[in-house]
């Protein structure tokens, strides 16, 4: 059997627009196919697909002084060598969400394979956050990578940080670490968490995006907390506003700890295309 990498796709990336061309793995969906836009974040791997990878990539260890590493301080060594490009483009990058591999990574522009490359830790945490932005193809047949069938995703954009990193940037600069770390924490994770978020839905995309370019949500949840007002829900509604364009509005309830009184904050978002933006700042909402 040959080798199958992202080299060798089973499927035709999407045009510009996300329209996905004939594909024999999924029926030929021809180019008019709405897209299925993914804003998501996990975490990259890269996987050997076949034997003969693994092989490969062992004899150029070999080449690169290796000794005393670690396999992913090792994985990272070999694959940030120019020379060794080609197996990287002969690997299988699997982002996985809450620990479950959710979808192979495939660069839209050979040339983004660098994305993935730099993706990778010499010493990977479970707070290291990556985010993948681009168009969800088909599923890959089991012949892609040892058997594993989960969604292709097309990208064209990458980001890697660390859960420290992302606090460091929220965080008001006259607000203590030691205050501000745990509320980062406690919202990002509860937005991981809704409704299975693998961004894929308009609601996951734009909490996702809030996420990681929006810190007001965390530094504002920081000041109700010293109020003491708990974060007792997150919740997306459609927008008034959407029509021709998709637009969402993402609220936030506070809950008084003594005295049960809620408010709410809201912030617009637009999900029409593939890159989600902010259409209105975190402002007070009122149920009508």
């Amino acid at each position: 059997m040959s080798d199958v990498g992202t080299s060798e796709l089973p499927v035709n990336p999407p045009s510009a627009d996300g329209s996905q061309g004939e594909c024999p793995t999924s029926g030929g969906t021809g180019g008019s196919a709405t897209p299925s836009y993914i804003y998501v974040l996990g975490q990259i791997q890269a996987r050997f697909p076949q034997l003969s990878v693994e092989k490969e990539f062992a004899q150029a260890s070999g080449r690169s002084n290796t000794e005393g590493l670690t396999d992913p301080q090792a994985l990272n060594r070999v694959l940030s060598h120019r020379e060794h490009r080609y197996l990287a483009r002969q690997l299988c990058w699997v982002l996985t969400v809450e620990g479950l591999d959710t979808y192979f990574l495939v660069p839209r522009d050979p040339s983004d394979l660098d994305l993935l490359v730099e993706s990778l830790r010499a010493r990977p945490r479970a707070t290291d956050i990556d985010v993948a932005i681009g168009v969800r193809g088909p599923v890959a047949p089991p012949t892609f990578c040892n058997g594993l069938t989960i969604p292709i995703v097309f990208f064209d954009q990458i980001y890697s940080f660390d859960l420290d990193s992302l606090i460091s940037e929220a965080k008001p600069e006259k607000m203590p670490s030691d205050k501000f770390a745990p509320v980062a924490e406690e919202v990002l994770g509860r937005i991981k968490l809704m409704f299975d978020n693998h961004g894929s839905m308009p609601e996951h995309r734009a909490l996702n995006y809030l996420a990681v370019r929006y810190p007001r949500i965390y530094s504002l949840t920081a000041e109700k907390h010293a109020q003491n007002y708990a974060l007792s829900g997150i919740e997306v509604r459609p927008s008034p506003l959407s029509g021709v364009r998709q637009i969402v509005d993402v609220i936030f309830a506070y809950t008084h700890r003594q005295h049960d009184v809620v408010e709410k904050h809201f912030v617009r978002v637009d999900v029409t295309e593939q890159f989600p933006f902010l259409m209105s700042k975190l402002s007070p909402y009122f149920d009508h």
